[in-house]
């Protein structure tokens, strides 16, 4: 016991000492394309050529569900996420790292025979140069759609749109290089650019020859948001001047093997992919809104098993948009709705239905979007091709905590 009680001594102590010391490499930690809630646990050798700083955080959700294609209603009740996050410098603070685990099922995925435990989210490394320049190899998210961009833990309702579910792009391996020319008080842009595999996180199977190319460009006309608010949420920070964010990218993932480009089932044959996203935020004395436009374009998206004749994996093609909107109360109660729709191509239109989707929810956040309650109920209208109809609901309660 007493070893224990040293042993969390000296951690205090250490932790206290790097709260002291000075915080340049702090602002390099927050200018990675990371949402930050607080310092963590942190850690710093004596010399100070290593600093390591530890978090987690944990999502518990109880879900009612009704589906109208079932016959009866039912609860779930599960850990959605539980990540560890560990970053730092070695040697350098100009090189910093950000390693992140993910432990739930929801996360981790189902084991395939030929597959492998899929724990890694996020292993990579960044050179910082100077406070404009970021250059980034290894696994982490692309610089895709805003919502998809910003972490899960920053999210005003429990769950991305179904637009994000169907074109993001999610996380890949590849070198990334970003410019940032960020003034809260000015027109500021930032310029982000990546290399990857396009095969998605953790692919140990069969390399080919393809690549995927993405850009984006982010504009502040009127200079950045508080404590980076482009990467949460919700004012929470409750801006006191208008604070607009505009942005675009586009992604090409040559002859990608999986229906989603970076995720999803595998196809039969490869195909290429284009995506486009378009974004918008704004954020004024507790009021947030945000649109977003995503699309996705393949030609000929339909493949089929040579071995069994109707065996189908397709690219999910088409376009969808989400416009979401809310107000913080001074009580750090939270209202917001947002509605998505999305539309197949009509070269897949026969297989996926045209979908709509109404999400309202509460939330009361304790430590800003580290402590969080949150509330929400979501119908799902889906309208298929032969006139058939569907309106599925959930009711979900979710707890968000970590550091």
């Amino acid at each position: 016991m007493k070893k224990i009680v040293l042993f969390c001594l000296i951690l205090l102590s250490v932790n206290g000492l790097w709260a002291q010391e000075d915080d340049d490499n702090n602002i390099k930690l927050s200018a990675l394309p990371y949402y930050n809630y607080g310092k963590g646990l942190g850690l710093t050798s004596p010399d100070s050529i290593f600093q390591l700083n530890i978090r987690f955080r944990m999502q518990n959700r109880v879900t009612y569900i009704n589906n109208e294609a079932d016959e009866d209603a039912a609860f779930e009740a599960m850990i959605r996420r539980l990540r560890l996050r560990f970053d730092g410098y070695v040697g350098d603070p100009k090189i910093v790292y950000v390693i992140q685990l993910s432990f739930s099922p929801g996360d981790v995925g189902p084991l395939e025979d030929d597959g492998n435990i899929n724990i890694i989210r996020d292993a990579i490394v960044f050179y910082r140069p100077n406070e404009h320049w970021n250059i980034g190899f290894g696994q982490t998210k692309l610089p895709g759609n805003r919502q998809r961009v910003n972490s899960s833990g920053a999210l005003q309702l429990t769950d991305r749109s179904i637009n994000n579910s169907r074109f993001n792009i999610d996380r890949d391996f590849g070198l990334q290089v970003y410019y940032l020319n960020e003034n809260p008080e000015t027109f500021s842009y930032n310029l982000k650019t990546a290399i990857s595999t396009g095969e998605g996180r953790n692919w140990t199977k069969n390399p080919n020859d393809g690549l995927a190319y993405t850009a984006k460009l982010e504009l502040f006309p009127f200079g950045t948001f508080k404590n980076n608010g482009f990467l949460f949420e919700g004012d929470i920070k409750r801006e006191e001047n208008v604070k607009l964010m505009l942005s675009g990218g586009y992604h090409f993932n040559h002859k990608a093997r999986r229906t989603q480009g970076t995720i999803g089932s595998e196809l039969f044959e490869a195909r290429d992919m284009s995506s486009v996203f378009i974004d918008g935020m704004l954020k004024y004395d507790g009021w947030a809104f945000q649109t977003a436009y995503m699309q996705r374009m393949a030609n000929n998206p339909i493949t089929e098993n040579p071995e069994e004749i109707g065996d189908l994996a397709y690219v999910f093609t088409g376009n969808g948009y989400d416009a979401q909107l809310s107000y913080m109360f001074p009580s750090h109660y939270e209202i917001i709705g947002r509605y998505s729709h999305q539309t197949p191509h009509k070269d897949i239109e026969t297989l996926a239905p045209e979908s709509d989707q109404l999400s309202l929810g509460v939330t009361k956040y304790i430590w800003e979007h580290s402590l969080k309650l949150q509330a929400e109920v979501t119908n799902t209208q889906l309208n298929y091709l032969n006139t058939d109809s569907q309106s599925n609901w959930y009711v979900r309660f979710q707890v968000e905590i970590g550091i």
